[in-house]
């Protein structure tokens, strides 16, 4: 069923609301068109024929780092020691054997998961473009068509960033299994990106490098440009690995970061994801051009590659957002905290972020750094899109409401989500998801059918 805005005005009555700065008890939403009409506040009880949410209802979360094929690997790689790596090979054994088919299957099933972690929006870092082998289907964007349509299917906003892959690594062509991430030059890339189409009520297109040992140096200004004119998100993966830094000093004599800046692709619009290894001059110049930055820290523990400078980040001017990644867990909440805790461990101090500054991570930057600027806010205007977790599971229970965003943070998980609205639709209720009933058994068909 295609995501459309609620037709018929619909009112909601949430018992208690973050609404940026504090929770207000007894707030009743007025919806219309998929938007928050009206707010008011101080309704002790639901109002006549008011759709109530109990519990702590925040602005739906933004996952602003997604690539929905690697939830085949959760468990799996899991096993034993190894890199990053060899990480990257068991991944691209599972990129081979999908179809546009297998993977709207695979990516609706975990857009469905996302949607029961009160996910209401995604950026899916799109790479996995052609066939096996990299002939082009008949749909040159059958690919990400399917990805389009398997976040409709499950209820939630997507931004495709379609991203151009082009080499092994620094001008190395690209090696067998990279084929079908490949359009062979940026020019060629630009021109199927031009034929996705921009414009549907939950999805917009956006661009990505998927990093600078992937895209040669004088190919990324193309993709820079393709963004800039169309005042699109542009995302890239940034000093993940020490050996990405490496290589790069070695090719050109400077950091990613300053390669990048040289070439014109940092600015506003643009999100680094990862930013893990940086000098100091490379934090400067992503807080200079407002730069967002991403960070994604159950995937980077789980791959072990470090810990990023989040907060000296932010200090110099780079909005934080979160995301999920490789889906090692879907679960905002557990990013935002990991967040924070992670920086406690490396500091061996506390506080770096509220909850409100954290909250703001998996909300309103998560949303703004996918080109939803309507959206991650509960205010007249703004898209009707909310996710309820609750105040009384044996993780939250006990705080007073007015605590409700260091509840959410600090001591909630996924599993607390009990309502997801997007767009004025329910889509999740009473944690079950109205669309996809049963997410368990189609995540576990549909990795059946890409596992070897």
């Amino acid at each position: 069923m295609p995501l459309t805005p609620q037709a018929t005005p619909t009112t909601y009555w949430l018992e208690h609301a973050w609404l940026g700065t504090h929770v207000e008890p007894g707030v009743t939403l007025d919806v219309r068109d998929g938007r928050i009409a009206a707010v008011r506040t101080g309704a002790a009880a639901p109002p006549p024929g008011a759709v109530t949410l109990r519990g702590l209802t925040l602005p739906g979360l933004a996952n602003a780092h997604s690539h929905a094929f690697h939830r085949a690997l959760r468990g799996t790689v899991q096993v034993g020691s190894g890199t990053f790596w060899t990480w990257r090979e068991v991944m691209y054994k599972v990129a081979a054997r999908l179809t546009p088919d297998s993977y709207y299957a695979l990516a609706r099933a975990v857009y469905a998961e996302m949607a029961l972690a009160g996910i209401t929006c995604v950026g899916e870092f799109h790479y996995l473009h052609h066939a096996p082998g990299g002939a082009r289907y008949d749909d040159p964007n059958a690919m990400g068509e399917a990805l389009i349509a398997a976040a409709a299917d499950a209820g939630i906003r997507i931004t495709l960033l379609d991203t151009a892959y082009l080499s092994a690594g620094f001008g190395a062509p690209p090696e067998q299994h990279q084929l079908r991430f490949s359009d062979g030059t940026a020019d060629a890339w630009a021109q199927r990106a031009d034929a996705l189409k921009d414009g549907r009520d939950h999805a917009r297109i956006g661009a990505a490098i998927h990093s600078v040992r992937a895209v040669p140096a004088d190919q990324l200004s193309t993709v820079a440009h393709w963004a800039q004119e169309r005042r699109a998100p542009l995302h890239v993966h940034l000093s993940e690995q020490t050996a990405e830094n490496d290589a790069c000093h070695e090719a050109h004599g400077r950091t990613p970061t300053r390669l990048l800046a040289d070439h014109g692709a940092l600015g506003p619009r643009t999100t680094a994801v990862h930013a893990t290894h940086l000098t100091d001059q490379d934090i400067a110049l992503l807080g200079g051009a407002s730069t967002g930055v991403c960070m994604c820290p159950t995937t980077e523990r789980d791959l072990a590659d470090g810990i990023g400078p989040a907060t000296r980040l932010q200090g110099h001017g780079s909005p934080l957002s979160l995301g999920s990644d490789s889906h090692a867990v879907i679960d905002l909440l557990e990013e935002a905290r990991a967040m924070e805790l992670d920086e406690r461990l490396r500091s061996r101090t506390r506080g770096h972020w509220t909850a409100a500054a954290l909250l703001r991570a998996a909300t309103a930057d998560g949303h703004a750094a996918l080109g939803w600027d309507d959206a991650g806010a509960i205010e007249t205007g703004a898209l009707a899109d909310l996710t309820t977790i609750a105040l009384d599971s044996v993780r939250t229970a006990g705080p007073p409401p007015r605590l409700g965003a260091e509840t959410a943070v600090f001591a909630a998980s996924a599993a607390d989500v009990r309502h997801t609205v997007v767009g004025g639709r329910q889509i999740v209720r009473d944690g079950v998801h109205t669309l996809l009933p049963d997410v368990p058994a189609a995540l576990a068909a549909s990795i059946a059918a890409v596992s070897g």
